[in-house]
């Protein structure tokens, strides 16, 4: 067992028997409340249906071996092949079935052969007791103290027609939602992601509709906007342009978050057009969660650098997310889990590789997505965790 530290631990191992990769890592704070992501991908081409059966096994071989609590999930991801066509399976087996008591993501985003399907999970082990969770359709609430975190998935609107307005109706009732709540969009949210098919056509709706309603909530260059990532991913109904997963607290301080934006390395999201923040550092007595949005290789004046070039582009995008972690005050030692988006499926290998060379452990999932500008090779995000002494804060 992992000895106790104020840090991020990185670990991976392939499991005996069970053909499939797992990248975890693990973060315990002074109060003793763990933190896990594990990313985890099968190695060999079998049905979707034995690929889950996979992943349900080396995810429990994982948690037996960490001491991972049963209750422990908040959130998992699949990534998947064909999401059109795997859905149906994706509902009918227990591990990735709407009914488990976490938060059930669904991403259109193909991982790298021979996987159909691959993970990202994260769970919050507390030793002093079971989680208080409660699930209300496609929302997760983790009662924690005086706050609640909010995990939905899944959010469309087939109703309507078109990237714009089918993303306004997302917002607004995901807007509707949090109000009857005592929330809002300005005060509460903390992380979108927003999956849109064919996004070099239908990201301009997006990024449109976004700027509108966000606008009408209050957020504006002049106050601030919400870390997302925006990238290509294809909705299992032929219907949805554009679909959404969530995080939102309840109950969260003003004085607990600082809004990343490292504008010596990357420019303002507003001068090009679209309303994000860059990264969102939440603060907690005893740890910050760090949270870094879609990051491309963009320079402080909005533009592309090294077009065409994959490997330089990686390179900056890199240095980018290093600009903004270190405006937390944590660095690439503190990340707990990446996502890579690639647009090319060729450059999967390449992308996989340099990120192996470099993070070796670090949990990792590479998928194909296309970033919002087809000059954009590939786009990075991540999460990380610093430890931290902030007894006037709530505790995690």
């Amino acid at each position: 067992m992992i000895q106790a530290k104020p840090s991020v631990a990185v670990h991976s191992f392939h499991c005996e028997a069970i053909p499939a990769a797992v990248g975890f890592s693990r973060f315990e704070g002074t109060s003793g409340v763990e933190e896990y992501h594990l990313a985890i991908r099968p190695m060999e081409y079998r049905e979707l249906d034995a690929q889950l059966d996979w992943l349900a096994e080396a995810y429990e071989t994982a948690a037996g071996l960490l001491g991972i609590d049963a209750g422990a999930c908040v959130l998992r991801r699949f990534f998947c092949s064909d999401l059109a066509n795997q859905l149906d399976i994706l509902k009918a087996h227990p591990f990735s079935s709407p009914d488990q008591p976490c938060a059930i993501s669904y991403a259109g985003q193909p991982p790298a052969p021979p996987a159909k399907v691959a993970l990202w999970a994260y769970a919050v082990n507390d030793r002093s007791c079971a989680l208080d969770k409660s699930k209300s359709g496609a929302t997760l609430t983790l009662n924690r103290g005086e706050l609640a975190h909010l995990w939905t998935t899944g959010v469309g609107c087939t109703q309507k027609h078109g990237s714009y307005d089918q993303s306004e109706a997302i917002l607004e009732s995901y807007a509707d939602y949090l109000g009857a709540r005592g929330m809002s969009l300005a005060d509460n949210v903390i992380r979108t992601w927003f999956f849109v098919r064919d996004i070099d056509m239908n990201y301009k709706g997006l990024v449109d509709a976004r700027r509108d309603v966000f606008a009408r909530c209050g957020l504006t260059p002049d106050t601030h906007f919400i870390a997302s990532t925006g990238v290509g991913g294809t909705p299992a109904d032929a219907a949805a342009v554009v679909s959404m997963d969530a995080y939102a607290i309840s109950g969260v301080r003003t004085d607990q978050l600082r809004f990343l934006r490292a504008q010596d390395h990357l420019s303002p999201t507003h001068i090009y057009g679209v309303t994000f923040e860059r990264g969102v550092c939440i603060a907690y007595r005893d740890r910050s969660h760090i949270v870094i949005s879609g990051t491309a290789s963009i320079d402080a004046e909005g533009g592309i650098v090294h077009p065409g070039d994959l490997s330089r582009q990686l390179d900056r995008t890199l240095h980018n997310v290093e600009a903004l972690l270190a405006e937390a005050d944590a660095d690439f030692a503190d990340v707990c889990s990446f996502v890579v988006y690639v647009r090319d499926p060729s450059d999967l290998d390449l992308v996989e590789r340099a990120m192996r060379e470099r993070f070796a452990d670090t949990p990792c999932q590479v998928v194909i997505a296309p970033v919002c500008r087809p000059g954009w090779l590939v786009e990075v995000e991540c999460q990380a965790i610093a430890a931290a002494d902030n007894p006037a804060l709530p505790a995690f």
